[in-house]
């Protein structure tokens, strides 16, 4: 594959992404999973698959969106998502995690009415829930490459408030931090994560990018930049070997990005149990 990639663009295209890719997802995901917000990653990602589902159905039944990159409306999808989550927490606030399945379950109707309307799946429709090195286009390299630099920057420039947020929102709001709007800013951020990483991961297995990799962290890291460290370590040795694995075996590369995750996963809580048992 070394060889490959200085011959054959899609290559370039799917590793360059997929190393972006796994830094911010499981970067991000440190944050999902210290906010007990697992599952909006779920829920965005099926919302996702409805943006996807439509833009398929458009360029199927209307010439004008011949050539059409789903991944916009994917994204326009998710970012409208991940508005309504944040509409339907206030309206439920003694009870906000209604919102997350109430998206997801929203989503899931929207994606199959507009499957059966495009008749059925088809190649791409495939390519964009499980992932695909072949389909990785320049445009959507742009893509993950502007989400990446908007991602790490908002990071950088928030941590503090992020972080205070993550750990004690109450003492966070006390301290003048705006919470309403730094929680939709975040929300915002994992949407478009979400709709940028379909095509190296897959609709239904990006979410186990962003938390699979926290999970393992935890399991060993000693503090906060530890256990981010160690995400984007753990997501960036999946995402690497997966693709490898995926190139020469001819398998979809979200499910082998997948399963070394959860590998990884289970050594660490392997290797914490030995130690601990050592030192007993």
């Amino acid at each position: 594959m070394f060889s490959s990639l200085f011959e054959y663009e899609f290559l370039q295209n799917a590793f360059m992404s997929g190393l972006l890719i796994g830094l911010i997802a499981p970067l991000l995901g440190v944050y999902v999973v210290v906010r007990r917000m697992s599952l909006i990653a779920d829920a965005l990602s099926h919302v996702t698959l409805a943006g996807i589902a439509a833009s398929l159905l458009l360029e199927k039944k209307f010439t004008a969106f011949a050539g059409l990159n789903p991944i916009y409306l994917g994204m326009g999808f998710s970012v409208a998502g991940s508005l309504l989550v944040e509409k339907l927490r206030a309206v439920y606030k003694h009870y906000q995690e209604l919102a997350i399945p109430i998206i997801l379950s929203s989503g899931v109707g929207i994606s199959v009415i507009f499957i059966s309307l495009a008749d059925g799946f088809n190649t791409d429709l495939f390519s964009y829930l499980f992932g695909s090195i072949s389909a990785v286009s320049r445009t959507d390299l742009y893509v993950i490459i502007a989400v990446s630099v908007i991602v790490i920057a908002i990071i950088f420039l928030l941590y503090k408030e992020l972080f205070l947020l993550s750990f004690d929102e109450e003492h966070a709001t006390a301290s003048g931090i705006n919470a309403k709007w730094i929680h939709f800013i975040f929300i915002l951020l994992v949407a478009l994560v979400i709709a940028s990483s379909m095509r190296i991961v897959g609709i239904l297995l990006v979410s186990s990018l962003m938390t699979l990799p926290v999970a393992a962290s935890i399991r060993i890291a000693k503090g906060f930049k530890q256990t981010i460290f160690f995400s984007v370590l753990f997501g960036e040795i999946s995402v690497i070997i997966g693709l490898f694995l995926s190139y020469y075996l001819d398998l979809a590369p979200g499910g082998t990005i997948v399963i070394l995750s959860v590998l990884i996963l289970v050594i660490t809580i392997l290797w914490t149990k030995f130690t601990k048992g050592k030192v007993s």
